[in-house]
């Protein structure tokens, strides 16, 4: 079988991809040697698939339905696989057995085409954030997840010299808005929890042990309102399109908050952190209409 990248995952690797970076070149022979080891019977590539990662749908020696799953190291599999091992299957896809490749995780088959996304608005964001809090543990002993302060302060440094550049009426503004919050968020943290780093509606897919399982993290550890940000976003065309999309917005950081037991303000905060960094990331790689979404959703928090 061919094991070509699916399109999706080309253009997005595209755009972030470092000079000399061979990783989607080597992908497809990758591929044939991690079904090979595992003893896999492919099914078929997921299509259209992440924008990180090649998902191939395969059976196990003896029959079992499984997802083989093959990232590069940029998308951080490694942190991953540990977080996803010490979750142990409570409110994530399980990690299988069997021999460990850089970069490559065999997984339980959810269905990957049925996500919480498919459910109205109200019992979506429920059924999400249900979710999200059996995800929310302490942190194993020794603990090599990147944290939040960390993650975020990368960001930082990319978003101010991307708004310094930038011709783009307001972006400025919103970056110096979006790293004071950073600032007072990250010098005042209590509780630090194992997070799942882009939680979003899409990565909740229907399952056999359990209605709904988390997949594709990117963990990272620091306070749960970090996790809340991606999901109040969710739908944002939606939103956008709305007449009454800011004051939507301004009740689901509410509700959320108050569904999960948080401050609201800390919610608020860093959804306007991680929208700004979202659009300014955008429009570093020239997605102007993402962009534009991004920076006028961010404009109502």
């Amino acid at each position: 079988m061919a094991f070509e990248p699916p399109q999706r995952l080309v253009r997005a690797l595209g755009e972030t991809a470092p000079d000399g970076d061979g990783w989607l070149e080597k992908l497809p022979e990758a591929a044939r040697q991690a079904v090979d080891l595992r003893e896999l019977t492919v099914d078929r590539v997921q299509v259209p698939g992440g924008r990180s990662s090649m998902v191939v749908l395969v059976r196990r020696a003896d029959g079992t339905p499984a997802v083989l799953k093959l990232a590069p190291p940029r998308s951080r599999p490694e942190a991953e696989r540990a977080a996803l091992a010490h979750w142990g299957g409570l409110g994530a896809v399980q990690l299988l057995e069997g021999p460990e490749t850089a970069g490559v995780l065999l997984l339980e088959r959810l269905h990957p085409d049925v996500s919480v996304r498919s459910l109205a608005e109200a019992k979506a964001l429920l059924e999400a954030a249900g979710t999200l809090r059996r995800l929310w543990v302490e942190p194993p002993a020794g603990q090599v997840f990147e944290t939040v302060a960390e993650r975020t302060g990368r960001q930082a440094e990319a978003m101010r010299s991307t708004a310094v550049g930038s011709a783009v009426s307001g972006v400025s503004a919103l970056v110096d808005a979006a790293l004071g919050a950073r600032e007072e968020l990250v010098g005042a943290v209590s509780e630090v929890r194992l997070l799942h780093g882009t939680f979003r509606q899409s990565k909740v897919l229907a399952g056999e042990r359990a209605p709904w399982l988390a997949v594709g993290p990117d963990p990272v550890v620091g306070e749960c309102a970090f996790d809340l940000a991606r999901l109040v976003r969710d739908r944002v065309e939606d939103l956008i399109a709305s007449p009454s999309g800011a004051a939507i917005t301004r009740r689901r950081v509410r509700k959320l908050a108050e569904s999960l037991e948080l401050d609201a303000e800390r919610v608020r905060g860093w959804s306007l952190f991680r929208a700004v960094e979202s659009g300014v990331r955008a429009l570093r790689v020239g997605r102007a209409r993402d962009a534009e979404l991004l920076l006028e959703f961010a404009g109502w928090l």
